[in-house]
Parts: C-alpha cells; structure tokens; sequence
C-alpha cells in the first residue's frame, strides 16, 4: 500500500471515529436530559396560567387568520 493510501485511511478513520464519538456523546446528553425532565414534577404556578380573556382573544385571533387565509 502506498503511503498516500496509508494516510488517507488513517485520515477516514480518524474521522470517522470522531464523528462516532460525538454522535454517541449526544445520545447520551440527550437521553440524560429527558430523564432528569420526566423526573421534575408537573407544577405550573399561578404565574405561568394564562387568564380566561386573554385565552379567549388569543382562540379568537387564530380564528380569525385561519378563515383569511383560505
């Protein structure tokens, strides 16, 4: 095998390598994340609740843009 050769494989390898590895290291970010997600509990306080009105222009608004853009 020539050393041209030698070196492009070795190159492939080691990118191929690298790119396994951080795929790898990002599924278990991601796996680790949702985890830790479904363990928090389902709170929303009151902050977060949005008022009944304000529900109700928002529903309305939406209405309203899906029957113009027909």
């Amino acid at each position: 095998m020539t050393p041209l050769v030698a070196e492009g494989m070795n190159l492939a390898l080691y990118g191929m390598g690298t790119v396994f590895v951080f795929l790898t290291l990002l599924v278990l970010a991601t796996k680790t994340m949702s985890w830790l997600v479904a363990k928090m509990p389902d709170v929303i306080s009151d902050e977060m609740a949005v008022h009944p009105r304000k529900l109700a222009a928002i529903s309305a608004a939406v209405h309203q843009h899906r029957i113009r853009s027909k």
